[in-house]
């Protein structure tokens, strides 16, 4: 047969933000069904009349005060014009978040609509569009029109690549720059890697320790850089530590189910890490939806009459997902359905692309991860710096249909995972609360993913003794803020945990620096006495398979 000379499909590259509209606006009432009380739109009439005056009055006798939002702080924009255009846009932004917050509507649509007004206000700012722009002009005229030369490059090479640049990709290496933690595979199946790291100390605790990170994301997020490592944290204290590395579905994984990942995974390493070491139980960290996971893993394993750990920590780890923040304005049945229709199909699974949760999850910031870059990028042709974090964040994962599905429906629209017996998930029925270990629960206070009071409500859920701890900053930020910084603050309140987490926090000390120094003892408690560290990684039944970070974490969605 002659060879086909059909060129490859080019990823897909959308406009920034129609997605995202699209799917907010999805299952709105029609707007004929939609309300404003009359009494809120009389007063945001004379709002707005009564600033665009003075704001006029301003313009005319030159006196016009000068933007105080960041989008506008270069000189450019002090001239009066551009000035104007500024001022009158924020005006107007106002003017629209005031009207959509007085929509009488049903909570969920409510928040769609806040959340689609204030995208179309951010996508529709005068900087994001060149001849609106002065910065902008006036850089593509100092560099005579070089700025726009390269910010046109840019772009196509955005197009190329199929998303948005947030960094500079080519100054990162995974095992060279970022996770460069050293140690070694120890173990693997199909759904991931069991990485064992070199001990840096001369004792280790008895216990083991072993961390499942997000499955919708890499792993070394906990390992961007030494000081900024939570594993190398973990192990400069004296614990062996593990790591589960998950393995980027591609089409051959796209069959794979909840139930498959449970039991292949984190019940999975929980009993290879147990085997290596010879201890009858370990302490576990989850972070994000591998808390979630973590946590779904020891209650299959108490229903069996098995106890693996004997702590038990997650950070900004959702079990209760009656709070789901933004995010919820995405979830509804006819999404949930039409994801089941198209991605979890057994007969016929699918893949969630990577691409499509990083630019959603971009899109809940949208200044600061999407509209910053189109302009530096294109408008003023400069090439983003080198950010390991965004670098991370860039590196996106798929996700079996299947199994996406199934954590759409029980957990963030039915919310049925925090009800005893109501799921059964590995033949079992599975209930919270008997996991009766002790539990450090943390929650970043400006989380906008797992909001911190979600968070804390695992704290109504879990039988054993809980220590919850909220930390400053959003949901990396906050966990990722290393204790040799002594940066932000963390909140330490009363240990019985009312039922309302307000009450808690009125009652909370703030506590300067990172909450890893409180981890670490609290942790360090639950280590067991101390042996000498091992000469070499795994076992003779589980041997060396490569060096870390290993080939899984490699892999591009």
């Amino acid at each position: 047969m002659p060879r086909s000379t059909s060129k490859p499909t080019p990823p897909a590259f959308e406009l920034p933000g129609i997605d995202t509209l699209r799917k907010a606006f999805e299952g709105l009432a029609p707007l004929s069904e939609l309300r404003i009380d009359p009494e809120a739109w009389a007063r945001a009439q004379q709002h707005y009349v009564q600033n665009a005056s003075a704001l006029w009055n301003e313009a005319l006798t030159q006196h016009l005060s000068p933007p105080s939002d960041r989008r506008f702080a270069h000189p450019a924009w002090q001239d009066s014009g551009s000035g104007f255009l500024a001022q009158l846009y924020l005006l107007n932004s106002r003017a629209l978040t005031e009207l959509a917050e007085s929509v009488q509507a049903e909570p969920k649509t409510r928040a769609r609509i806040r959340f689609a007004v204030q995208q179309m206000v951010d996508a529709s700012a005068p900087s994001n569009f060149l001849a609106l722009n002065p910065e902008a002009q006036k850089k593509a005229l100092d560099t005579q029109g070089e700025s726009l030369a390269k910010g046109l490059q840019l772009l196509w090479a955005d197009v190329q690549r199929g998303k948005l640049s947030q960094t500079d990709d080519s100054a990162f290496q995974v095992g060279r720059n970022v996770a460069t933690t050293p140690g070694s595979v120890v173990f693997e199946n199909d759904y991931f890697q069991l990485l064992e790291y070199a001990p840096l100390t001369k004792e280790v605790h008895e216990r083991p320790f072993l961390m499942v990170p997000p499955s919708i994301n890499k792993y070394y997020i906990l390992d961007l850089q030494p000081e900024n490592s939570l594993i190398r944290y973990a192990i400069e204290n004296g614990h062996r530590t593990f790591v589960v590395s998950w393995r980027n579905p591609d089409e051959r994984c796209a069959h794979w189910t909840w139930d498959e990942v449970i039991e292949g995974a984190p019940i999975e390493a929980l009993r290879v890490v147990r085997e290596i070491t010879g201890a009858e139980q370990v302490n576990a960290l989850g972070f994000c939806v591998g808390g979630t996971i973590l946590a779904t893993a020891l209650a299959v394993l108490a229903a069996r009459g098995q106890r693996p750990v004997a702590s038990l920590t997650l950070l900004t780890t959702l079990l209760d997902f009656a709070n789901t923040g933004v995010l919820d304005i995405f979830v509804d049945e006819n999404l949930v359905k039409a994801r089941e229709l198209t991605l979890g199909d057994p007969a016929k699974p699918g893949l969630l692309k990577g691409a499509e949760l990083a630019q959603t999850f971009s899109f809940l910031r949208p200044n600061d991860l999407v509209w910053n870059y189109v302009v530096g990028n294109y408008l003023k042709g400069e090439m983003p710096p080198a950010f390991d974090l965004l670098y991370w964040n860039g590196d996106s994962t798929n996700m079996a249909g299947p199994m996406y599905c199934w954590y759409l429906r029980h957990t963030y629209l039915q919310n049925e995972l925090k009800q005893p017996g109501k799921l059964t998930m590995c033949g079992e029925k599975v209930d919270l609360g008997r996991i009766s270990v002790p539990t450090y629960v943390y929650g970043s206070r400006e989380d906008h993913i797992v909001p911190w009071e979600a968070a804390y409500a695992s704290t109504q859920l879990l039988r054993g003794p809980v220590r919850f701890v909220l930390g400053a900053s959003g949901h990396i930020a906050g966990v990722i803020n290393p204790a040799s910084k002594n940066k932000r603050s963390h909140w330490l309140g009363p240990e019985n945990h009312p039922a309302d987490p307000q009450a808690w926090l009125q009652k909370a000390t703030e506590t300067p620096g990172s909450w890893w120094r409180d981890w670490a003892a609290w942790l360090g408690r639950h280590g067991g006495g101390v042996k000498p560290a091992p000469k070499a990684p795994g076992s003779r039944k589980y041997r060396p398979i490569e060096p870390a970070p290993g080939r899984y974490v490699q892999q591009k969605a």
